[in-house]
């Protein structure tokens, strides 16, 4: 079972922090300009990305 929503980084806002690859490596990667992309959306449940998402300091992640 995959999540139902479908996750978005606004690279334009990701200040590369590591703060969601650092709780979260099985979904969020640094790519090579230093922005976190998805790896894996369905690598932890929506509960856990939705608290990473409320805890970024970018507040650059939503879900579509």
């Amino acid at each position: 079972m995959g999540n139902k929503k479908e996750l978005y980084i606004d690279a334009a806002e990701c200040t590369g922090c590591e703060y969601c690859i650092d709780k979260l490596p099985s979904v969020f990667t640094l790519n090579s300009d230093g922005i976190s992309t998805i790896v894996d959306q369905n690598g932890a449940d929506e509960k856990a990305i939705q608290k990473v998402m409320d805890n970024c300091p970018a507040e650059c992640m939503f879900w579509k």
